[in-house]
């Protein structure tokens, strides 16, 4: 037997307003933990995109001085150390 998935239900789920607000909880978590680890300044952004809820954490390259303090404090974050 071979598992074909339903694209059009999991397309029309990841436009509901609880994925929404669950991507929007994951951005926010991930914002948090690269501010503690690093001290920066973060934040998210999200929005429903065409197919589905996007969201993004935007860090403040001034506090981490470059862009690879931020790239690094926002990697920290996504493993959630």
């Amino acid at each position: 037997m071979r598992f074909r998935p339903n694209r059009s239900g999991i397309n029309s789920l990841m436009k509901t307003p609880e994925v929404g607000r669950e991507v929007e909880r994951i951005a926010g978590r991930i914002a948090s933990s690269a501010e503690s680890a690093s001290g920066g300044e973060f934040r998210t952004d999200s929005a429903l995109g065409a197919r589905r809820w996007r969201a993004a954490v935007i860090g403040d390259y001034e506090k981490q001085n470059d862009a690879e303090g931020t790239r690094s404090a926002l990697l920290r974050g996504m493993d959630g150390t």
